[in-house]
């Protein structure tokens, strides 16, 4: 696909590991989880590569992982879920730090007039007082939440719904994520997809998805993909070649 910037009208970003990075929190609520049901704890390295598809399933990797099943049963799934969710619920931006030009990336492109949003797989029980905690939400026009499982990424459900509710075209709508998934749900939305290198994306499956765009910094979407005046400070990007 080939990302035409002069068509962009909205900038839609993934939560976790994009705009937040919630790693040490989750990591806490994960290893309260564990310890409340007499788990071994996990280190954050190994939490990190747990995450995605949804706090149930990072939850479920995680007590696998440390009990060594491959599936926990149903009553050890459910006591798993509710001790995370209870502790996660109240410890939401304790250790998280809003990435570093997250804040900046935002006001460039409000003041360029894009329409902005945030499209996660977390649910909106957590994303929407995790946001407003860090002091992102009021730069956002709306939050869509996956809370049932088909609307997960990577379907493009909730993309097209963002671009429903802004009157968009799907191709005017650039997705910013750090996943693989997110490179799927952007394409098989038909919006235009860029990657940071930080997050929690699994080594090569960024390459292998190919987004339009890869930067090592937030604020380069707003100066080096999207073309905005700003001062960058010189952080890389590289911008994937149209296909023939």
């Amino acid at each position: 696909m080939q990302l035409k910037v002069e068509s962009i009208r909205a900038v839609a970003f993934d939560l976790d590991g994009t705009l937040i990075d919630t790693l040490p929190d989750l990591t806490a609520a994960v290893n309260a989880m564990l310890a409340g049901l007499g788990a071994r704890s996990l280190p954050e390295a190994r939490v990190r590569q747990l995450i995605g598809d949804g706090a149930d399933q990072l939850v479920a990797r995680a007590l696998a992982e440390s009990v060594g099943t491959c599936a926990p049963d149903d009553a050890q799934r459910a006591a798993a879920i509710d001790l995370f969710f209870r502790f996660y619920a109240e410890h939401l931006f304790v250790q998280s730090r809003v990435y570093p030009d997250a804040v900046a990336t935002l006001r460039a492109l409000d003041d360029a007039s894009m329409s902005l949003c945030c499209i996660t797989n977390k649910a909106s029980r957590f994303a929407l007082p995790l946001l407003e905690l860090a002091g992102l939400r009021s730069f956002l026009d709306f939050t869509l939440c996956a809370d049932r499982t088909e609307e997960r990424k990577p379907s493009p459900v909730l993309l097209l719904e963002a671009c429903r509710r802004l009157a968009i075209a799907p191709e005017a709508m650039l997705y910013v994520g750090d996943s693989h998934t997110d490179v799927m749900s952007a394409r098989a939305a038909g919006c235009g997809t860029v990657t940071v290198t930080y997050g929690y994306h699994k080594p090569g499956a960024l390459e292998r998805h190919a987004p339009d765009a890869t930067v090592t910094a937030l604020l380069q979407i707003a100066t080096n993909v999207l073309k905005l005046p700003h001062n960058t400070g010189g952080a890389a990007v590289h911008v994937a070649r149209a296909e023939p």
